[in-house]
C-alpha cells in the first residue's frame, strides 16, 4: 500500500508541475482535456455565476463577477501548492523513514504536516527524515517551495501588466464609440476624419490590439475572466464592435477603402474563434439576431445623418449577413460562457458616455440653474 501511495504521489506531483508549466510558461493553447487548471475553472466558474444570478442589481452582480478573476488566480496557486504538498507527502509516506523527536508514532497525517513545513521552508525540525530517499525528497520539496514563491512573485505582475495593456484601448473606446460601444457610434464619430490614412492608422491600432488580446489571453487564460473597470465595458464588447465596424466597411462605406479593414477583420475574427475555445464556450443555434432588417435601416439612416454613407445595394445586406455568420456565433458563445453582454449595433436612444458622468453632476447642474452662463452640458 505504501508503494502504491508513492506511485500515486509521484504522478500527482508530475501532473501538477506539468499543468503549472503549461499554464504559466507555455505560450500556446493546450487541447488536452484532462488538465487540473481546466477542471478548476470548469468547476468553480459555473458555481460563481450561479451565485451571481441571485443578485438582482445589475451593477452589483457585475461587481460580484469581477471578483472571480483575481480570486481564481489566487485560489489556483493555492490549489497547486496543496496538490504538491499532498503529492510529496504520499511519496514520503511510501519511501521515506522519519523520526519524531517527541517519540510519537509516524502516521500519514504527521508526514503530511512534515511535507507542508518542508514546502514552505519553516524548518521546525520536530520531524526529521532519516534515510536517503526521505532526505532527497525533502531537499527537492524545499526547492520546489522556493520555486513556487518565485512563480507567485513573478506571475502576478505579468498578469496585471497584460490586463492594464488590454484596458487602455478599451478605455479610449469610451469617447470614440460610446458606453457601451457600438459600431454606429464608432463610424459616426469618425465621420469628421475622411482621410484614408487616418482611418487606416486607427484600424491598424485595433488590429494590433486584437493580436495582443489573442496572444495574452492564450498565454494567460485567466485574463478572460478579468472584467473591465466599468460595468458597461469589456474586452468582448470591444472585440465585437471592431468586427461589426470592419463588416460595415467591407460591405461598403463611401470614401473608405476596405484593404486595412480586411486585415483587421481577419485578426479580430481569429481572436474570437480561438478565445471561444480557450474558455470552452459552446455553439447554440438559438442565439438571437443582433441586427434585424429594421435595425439595419436605422443604422443606415443614423450614419447618413452623420455624414457616413454605407452601401445600400441589394447584395450589401446579404454580404453583411455572410460576414456576421463567420464571427457572431463565437461572440454569442463567449457571451454565454463569460456572462458578458454583447453590445448592440445601434443604441435605442441617447446614451451618456462614461466620461460625461460624475458624482458631482447634480450639484453642478443645480449651481448652473442659478448661473445660466456657466452651463456646460451643451458642449457634450
Amino acid at each position: 500500500m505504501h508503494v502504491w501511495a508513492s506511485i500515486a504521489g509521484a504522478f500527482l506531483v508530475f501532473a501538477i508541475l506539468l499543468d503549472a508549466f503549461e499554464t504559466i510558461v507555455l505560450p500556446r493553447r493546450i487541447q488536452r482535456h484532462f488538465r487540473f487548471t481546466a477542471i478548476f475553472f470548469r468547476s468553480t466558474w459555473p458555481r460563481w455565476t450561479g451565485i451571481a444570478s441571485h443578485i438582482k442589481s445589475p451593477s452589483r452582480r457585475e461587481g460580484f463577477l469581477a471578483y472571480y478573476g483575481p480570486l481564481s488566480l489566487i485560489f489556483l496557486l493555492g490549489f497547486w501548492a496543496i496538490g504538491l504538498i499532498f503529492g510529496f507527502s504520499c511519496v514520503q509516506y511510501g519511501l521515506g523513514e522519519h523520526l519524531i523527536l517527541s517519540g510519537e508514532k509516524i502516521t500519514f497525517g504527521k508526514v503530511l504536516y512534515h511535507s507542508g513545513q518542508t514546502f514552505f521552508t519553516l524548518g521546525y525540525g520536530d520531524i526529521v527524515p532519516t534515510n536517503t530517499s526521505a532526505r532527497i525528497l525533502a531537499v527537492m520539496e524545499a526547492g520546489m517551495g522556493f520555486a513556487f514563491l518565485g512563480v507567485v512573485v513573478g506571475y502576478l505582475p505579468v498578469i496585471y501588466n497584460s490586463f492594464a495593456s488590454r484596458e487602455i484601448e478599451i478605455s479610449l473606446l469610451d469617447a470614440r464609440a460610446g458606453s457601451p460601444p457600438t459600431a454606429v457610434e464608432f463610424l459616426g464619430r469618425l465621420g469628421c476624419c475622411p482621410d484614408q490614412n487616418v482611418l487606416d492608422d486607427i484600424f491598424r491600432g485595433w488590429e494590433r490590439w486584437c493580436a495582443d488580446l489573442l496572444s495574452s489571453q492564450i498565454s494567460y487564460p485567466v485574463l478572460s475572466y478579468f472584467r473591465s473597470q466599468h460595468s458597461n465595458q469589456s474586452w468582448l464588447a470591444a472585440l465585437t464592435v471592431m468586427l461589426d465596424v470592419m463588416s460595415l466597411v467591407m460591405t461598403g462605406v463611401d470614401g473608405i477603402h476596405a484593404d486595412q479593414a480586411k486585415l483587421t477583420f481577419a485578426m479580430a475574427r481569429h481572436a474570437a474563434v480561438d478565445l471561444a475555445q480557450v474558455v470552452n464556450s459552446k455553439y447554440s443555434a438559438q442565439d438571437p439576431n443582433r441586427l434585424s432588417a429594421e435595425d439595419r435601416n436605422r443604422v443606415r439612416i443614423e450614419l447618413a445623418m452623420r455624414g457616413v454613407t454605407i452601401n445600400d445595394d441589394p447584395g450589401a445586406a446579404e454580404k453583411l449577413g455572410q460576414l456576421r455568420e463567420v464571427y457572431e456565433p463565437y461572440l454569442h458563445g463567449l457571451s454565454r460562457r463569460l456572462h458578458m453582454t454583447l453590445p448592440p449595433w445601434i443604441h435605442q436612444g441617447r446614451v451618456k458616455d462614461n466620461w460625461q458622468g460624475g458624482p458631482w453632476d447634480r450639484a453642478i447642474q443645480a449651481q448652473a440653474l442659478e448661473h445660466p452662463g456657466r452651463k456646460v452640458e451643451d458642449h457634450f
